[in-house]
């Protein structure tokens, strides 16, 4: 496992460009984000999903979210987003909501989970935005066995999750809210997790 400093805004050149190399080759990168530190993959490089779900010991009934670099590339995934999925990108993106959103038929990324719905997020951090924009969409999790709090440095992490990680981009301390997911897939929005931004900034967004 290698530890690379990825402090800065742009971040070093040097982990970025390590970082697109191990997702490239469909491998298991922890990723500093403005919420906890991800572990991330490629959703369609072969196997990468596969060593994710390992890495983490999630059940794959569990979906996978998805990190995006701005709503252009969430659109390239699943659509144009709905009006209630719009408006709340707009107010809350970048930043910590999860948008639960029908997924296309011909999406062929496997995220686990029954396939129906598919959780994308926009991130305000510097490092997943700039490998979404040289890799594209980026299958995510929280970076932890799961049912465990999530490690909020990277020498925690390293210890945490061992060799299952082949590279750790460390951007520092790493301990916000987990972002809150708000299923979109109906006429009306629903709290499927409230996190980072409450249910009443949530509902702000849709003045009457």
């Amino acid at each position: 496992m290698l530890i690379l400093d990825a402090r800065g805004e742009p971040p070093p050149s040097e982990a970025l460009a390590a970082a697109v190399a191990e997702l490239a080759a469909g491998r298991v990168v922890a990723i500093p984000t403005d919420t906890v530190y991800g572990l991330a993959v490629d959703p369609f490089r072969p196997g990468g999903i596969q060593l994710l779900f390992a890495a983490k010991g999630r059940p794959r009934r569990i979906a996978l979210p998805v990190l995006v670099a701005d709503e252009e590339q969430a659109e390239s995934l699943v659509g144009a987003l709905s009006r209630s999925a719009r408006a709340l990108a707009d107010r809350w993106w970048p930043g910590a909501l999860t948008l639960v959103l029908p997924r296309p038929a011909d999406l062929s990324a496997d995220l686990g989970g029954d396939g129906t719905t598919v959780g994308l997020r926009c991130p305000a951090h510097p490092v997943p935005v700039a490998l979404c924009r040289a890799v594209g969409p980026l299958a995510t999790t929280s970076a932890n066995r799961h049912g465990q709090p999530p490690a909020i440095t990277a020498p925690a992490l390293a210890l945490a999750l061992g060799d299952s990680v082949s590279l750790i981009l460390d951007g520092g301390p790493c301990a916000g809210a987990a972002s809150t997911v708000v299923d979109c897939t109906g006429s009306d929005i629903a709290c499927l997790r409230q996190g980072a931004i409450p249910w009443e900034g949530i509902l702000a967004a849709f003045p009457t």
